[in-house]
């Protein structure tokens, strides 16, 4: 933007718009004011203040419009120094009215502070900034028309420390999002008006010195959380004891009183979590008080019970039953009511239900066929579902005409993010007389005595003619059937990744499913029909031969965001390295990489390839037998200026991965204030306390794997 008014000069501020044209095309200053604010709404705001504002009087006008600066969004904005915030809020602090600096964990307190000057404000997110109980008190003593907070509680937090005027602010909010990294009640009982409280546990069990924790801690603070006007708990819990002993003080106080207005009810736990006599009777509770149009509960308060039969639902919006055992027989009968509509429903959240799709879950065995009715009343049923999770599970289409999953979940037009397993997108079962899938010969030639050439296409493109996958596959018609699909994840239903949350990684992974053996890189060049595809997740594809598919992918999904292969081919070689660097110079949009692999080589010609995405900001490699070239990971980095997130867990030796990490930053730290590396052998037994460390905001969206379609609500928090 700032190029483009470099060589106006005031003289031309008036200039009449048609007299903006220019022998070569139209001036920029030539377009209405509405366009050029909306181009402008795509500019951060640091830079939108600080220069292009500078440029000339009409861009000086249009970059004040209330439009542009009543909500400013400074997540992400890795460029966000201390300086350019200070500076920024000075300049339009009292104009703005919602203010996001989630994920700003590089700016220091002192410098978050100055949020107090924006005394206009309604809505501030501060998930992951460094605030102190001190600090955060005199910020919202000055804020008195605040209605929305999101904050982190870290250990050291004493609400005794609260003014009077900050508490005050605090009795008018409404929405609370708070993030604990301590066993503490936070700002919870101060908030008298909430109608939204959101939280998200993240205690680890000991302290870095290695002393346990407990919820006894929380004895002797305030505990009387006020919910009387609640409509929306959610809580979601990292794994780990201490999360699940801290989030049963919080719903003490709900099993007591179930508010009359709570519309959302949900709870998030990896694992198990035993249902207590407490939150039995907030169940029960619930069941005769309220009618829900949002429901997520533990595993193990929804297996064998009758709950969803007297659960109340009131127009729907969105169910998660992850990793329950409904059956599809309870799944028709308690929820969807024998075929009731509930068109409604915008996101549903079945992974990791294995017989959600069966009649009954007792006599299924993993390789038995759905029973396809039983999908095709609930596509009926829901028939505006946009979010839709189906992963962590063996879903078997029989043979029948128009009776297979794909086929079936073609009829969900309105479906914008899908995660499937891998075995369910095959054709049907494996015969002795059929042919193996053969992969796509567009991108990748192959032939007797014949060289691999990388990037030189010698067959028509995949679409234009008979070249790659042919429409008689159903995952095929299923992508062509859903043009506007964001949010693709095919999962492996046996994949787990190396490296999970507060353990030590895995050394070993179950093998794939035999019906995934069919999938191969005609499947995965099908994707290329997605030109809207934002976000794109494939993991345990054993038959990818060459990923002549990934380079379908690169050339037609031109909106790709982020990209995550984990497990493609076989695992002892990584066989699609050409046909991936051949992807990565067309993925000019790209922003987040993450790569799983166990013999992944991180050399000069991968690092060269990823050069080439221009836009590139966050990199994870996980593999426990890779290696790296220390020049090659250097020369990346000093070529691509945006990325600020290098993390890389391979074979390497501790002294190397230091090394190199030290290097890293003690090249582009000053000029990179986000700049966050991360470098560690991922089998070394100090893994746990090095990813403690990470920011939650890219441990959680890009470091540790997972499904994340359909994963909370929709629009959960602003």
């Amino acid at each position: 933007m700032a190029s483009s008014g470099e060589d106006i000069s005031n003289d031309d501020d008036d200039m009449h718009p048609a007299a903006a044209g220019m022998a070569d095309g139209v001036h920029l200053l030539g377009f209405s004011d509405e366009i050029l604010l909306h181009i402008l709404s795509h500019v951060p705001s640091t830079d939108l203040i600080l220069n292009v504002r500078r440029t000339c009087r009409k861009l000086a006008a249009l970059c004040l419009d209330k439009s542009l600066i009543h909500t400013v969004l400074l997540q992400k904005d890795y460029q966000a120094s201390e300086d350019k915030v200070r500076q920024l809020v000075k300049e339009i602090g009292r104009e703005i009215q919602q203010l996001s600096m989630a994920g700003c964990y590089w700016l220091p307190g002192s410098t978050v502070e100055h949020v107090a000057r924006c005394r206009s404000l309604v809505k501030v997110n501060l998930s992951g900034c460094r605030l102190t109980s001190l600090r955060l008190s005199k910020m919202l003593s000055a804020l008195q028309h605040l209605r929305s907070l999101a904050i982190d509680v870290s250990p050291g937090f004493d609400a005794s420390q609260l003014s009077s005027e900050c508490k005050a602010t605090l009795s008018r909010v409404r929405e609370l999002k708070q993030t604990l990294f301590t066993p503490s009640y936070g700002v919870v009982p101060c908030c008298t008006s909430l109608e939204k409280l959101l939280l998200y546990f993240e205690i680890l069990d000991r302290t870095r010195e290695g002393a346990i924790l407990s919820g006894q801690l929380m004895v002797g603070q305030s505990n009387v959380p006020h919910y009387q006007n609640l409509r929306v708990f959610y809580a979601r819990l990292a794994p780990g004891y201490i999360n699940q002993e801290v989030v049963r003080l919080y719903l003490a106080v709900l099993s007591d009183r179930t508010p009359q207005n709570l519309h959302a009810f949900l709870i998030s736990v990896p694992g198990s979590f035993a249902e207590s006599g407490a939150t039995k009777n907030l169940l029960d509770s619930m069941a005769r008080n309220v009618a829900l149009d949002a429901l997520q509960l533990p595993k193990s308060w929804l297996n064998g019970s009758s709950l969803l039969q007297h659960m109340k639902f009131n127009n729907p919006f969105y169910f998660s039953f992850s990793r329950c055992t409904l059956s599809g027989g309870h799944l028709i009968q308690q929820v969807i009511n024998g075929g009731k509509d509930l068109r409604s429903l915008a996101s549903l959240n079945l992974s990791g239900c294995v017989h959600c799709l069966s009649p009954d879950s007792l006599l299924r065995k993993a390789e038995d066929d759905i029973d396809s009715s039983i999908l095709e009343t609930l596509v009926a049923s829901c028939c505006n579902l946009r979010h839709l999770n189906l992963s962590a599970a063996h879903h078997h289409s029989s043979e029948g005409l128009g009776r297979h999953l794909c086929q079936l979940l073609a009829r969900l037009r309105h479906l914008r993010s899908l995660s499937l397993p891998v075995c369910s997108v095959a054709d049907s079962a494996p015969r002795a007389d059929r042919a193996p899938a053969q992969p796509a010969m567009h991108a990748v030639p192959r032939g007797f005595g014949k060289k691999v050439r990388v990037g030189v296409q010698s067959c028509p493109s995949p679409f234009s003619g008979q070249a790659g996958p042919q429409p008689s596959s159903v995952f095929w018609s299923l992508l062509k059937n859903l043009p506007f699909l964001e949010h693709l994840e095919l999962i492996g239903s046996n994949f787990s990744s190396a490296m999970p949350r507060n353990e030590p990684a895995i050394r070993n992974s179950l093998p794939p499913c035999s019906r995934a053996q069919s999938v191969g890189d005609s499947e995965v060049a099908a994707i290329g029909q997605l030109a809207f595809l934002r976000h794109l997740t494939l993991a345990q594809l054993p038959s990818v031969l060459t990923g002549s598919g990934l380079v379908s992918i690169g050339l037609q999904c031109q909106q790709l965001r982020s990209l995550s292969l984990a497990n493609l081919g076989m695992m002892g070689k990584v066989v699609y390295m050409p046909a991936l660097s051949d992807m990565l110079k067309h993925c000019k949009r790209l922003r987040d990489l993450r790569l799983e692999q166990p013999y992944f080589s991180a050399n000069a010609q991968f690092f060269q390839a990823l050069s080439q995405c221009s836009s590139l900001q966050r990199l994870c490699l996980v593999s426990r037998s890779g290696t790296l070239q220390p020049d090659a990971v250097l020369a990346f980095m000093a070529r691509c200026l945006h990325v600020v997130m290098c993390h890389l867990f391979t074979g390497e030796s501790l002294a190397t991965c230091k090394n190199l990490q030290q290097s890293l930053l003690r090249s582009f730290q000053a000029e990179r204030p986000a700049l966050n590396v991360v470098i560690f052998p991922l089998l070394h037994e100090g893994l746990t306390d090095v990813i403690r460390d990470v920011p939650l905001v890219h441990l959680d969206e890009i470091t540790l794997f997972k499904s994340r379609v359909a994963e909370e609500p929709p629009n959960l928090w602003w």
